[in-house]
């Protein structure tokens, strides 16, 4: 697998709170260059990066994120002022405390909704797996099948834990055929991305692929 196929998967990722604007755009020019799947940034920077790039590259970013404590209807808002500004794609977070108390079927239901303010645009579900349990897991997978979501996500990189393949295999085992799998957090090698992609992940969720593949010799763009 060449670095350039390993990069259509890659969501260039910043989220940290201090981003700037200076390091934004060198996100962005990294993404263009390498002609990654997206760039994922926080929501203040997607107007910014829509007047700046246009239609260069896609612009990601994330909803309810990454504390998944605001409700659905913020959530709805969230995602119609990024799609308004620009984003295309969509990471949202489920409530965590939903699947804690058993409530699938709201977690579903608040899918359905920001899919709904989502329209033709890309929706994933960031279900963060750390915290939960293989049958919570399972759960969530029809929860995200149900609701329409494109992508089940594994983490936000900010919970206790990444990415795994164990959970990768739980997913590909549970979903539907019409859902996809992102990996995110803790990929940190070009083999943890050339593994989790041959598993089947359509999509890496990762800060670091572009320094880690400029590093390596293998391969090449």
């Amino acid at each position: 697998m060449t670095n350039q196929e390993i990069l259509k998967h890659v969501d260039h990722t910043l989220l940290k709170p201090t981003a700037t604007w200076e390091d934004i755009q060198t996100l962005c020019d990294e993404g263009i260059e390498k002609k990654v799947a997206s760039v994922c940034v926080p929501q203040a920077y997607v107007g910014p990066i829509k007047n700046k790039y246009g239609t260069s590259l896609v612009i990601c970013t994330v909803a309810g994120f990454p504390l998944r404590y605001s409700d659905t209807a913020a959530k709805v808002k969230e995602v119609e002022q990024a799609i308004a500004h620009g984003a295309t794609e969509i990471d949202m977070v489920i409530n965590i405390t939903d699947a804690k108390n058993g409530n699938f079927n709201k977690i579903t239901e608040e899918i359905a909704a920001l899919k709904k303010a989502c329209g033709t645009n890309i929706l994933k579900v960031i279900i963060e797996t750390c915290y939960l349990t293989d049958e919570e897991k399972i759960k969530l997978c029809a929860c995200v099948t149900k609701g329409g979501g494109e992508y089940i996500k594994t983490s936000t990189g900010f919970g206790t834990n990444g990415a795994t393949m164990e959970d990768v295999v739980l997913f590909k085992k549970h979903i539907g055929e019409n859902v996809k799998i992102k990996a995110a957090g803790g990929i940190k090698t070009r083999d943890d991305m050339v593994a989790f992609i041959n598993a089947g992940c359509d999509r890496l969720g990762t800060s670091s692929a572009i320094k880690i593949l400029n590093d390596q010799e293998a391969g090449g763009y």
